[in-house]
């Protein structure tokens, strides 16, 4: 079971990392960050929340 869900969170991890990625490179993204020198938000939340849910979902699936 516990396989079932780590799995489960592993692709929700890479699939809001590839989001994260996509909102990065958007034209709104790129102004924001010439104007501010910072991405928008929302990529930022986008590629830690991917990269923190693809750790736990590797994690319990590499649990013994």
């Amino acid at each position: 079971m516990n396989k079932i869900i780590g799995l489960a969170i592993l692709v929700a991890g890479v699939i809001l990392l590839y989001f994260g990625y996509t909102e990065y490179n958007s034209t709104a993204s790129q102004v924001t960050e010439v104007v501010t020198g910072n991405p928008t938000d929302n990529a930022i939340w986008f590629l830690v929340g991917g990269a923190v849910a693809a750790i736990v979902g590797l994690g319990l699936l590499l649990k013994k």
